[in-house]
């Protein structure tokens, strides 16, 4: 019996430690609800257990400009400047920093809890980013039931 062929997640040849914002999305294996709830009209997060240590992790990546922690997922904008090839820091890239969060995040809890890939959008332009932004900040909202 042969495995289904996966889709490719990346653009072919694009370069992902080019400087830029990227928008990511990782989901918690089997969509459980295990990272945050949402509470109250204002739909306001709680982290559960699980989701304090990914925010532990989260908040100590500096390219990380804006995140949300939802229930079955985590959305992110990374925004990458590596600055010239001579620099001595070594050089980021997004597969890099989503690695970086579920290793740590695995390593605390004891036991993987994301899915094997994650999602990405490249944001092309300011008007983008900016719908991107105003998703994260209202995604909480669609989860108050009505």
């Amino acid at each position: 019996m042969s495995l289904p062929i996966r889709k490719k997640n990346r653009l072919y040849n694009y370069d992902y430690t080019q400087n830029g914002a990227y928008f990511i999305t990782i989901c918690v294996k089997d969509r459980r609800k295990i990272l945050s709830e949402i509470v109250g009209d204002d739909a306001h997060i709680v982290p559960k257990k699980y989701g304090a240590v990914v925010e532990k992790y989260i908040r100590n990546v500096k390219e990380i400009e804006k995140y949300v922690i939802m229930p079955d997922h985590i959305h992110l904008i990374v925004r990458l400047e590596n600055g010239t090839m001579w620099a001595s820091s070594p050089t980021k890239n997004v597969s890099s920093i989503v690695r970086s969060i579920k290793i740590l995040t695995t390593k605390e809890i004891g036991k993987p809890i994301f899915q094997r890939s994650y999602y990405d959008h490249v944001i092309r332009n300011q008007n983008d980013y900016e719908e991107i932004c105003k998703y994260i900040e209202n995604n909480p909202k669609k989860l108050i039931p009505e």
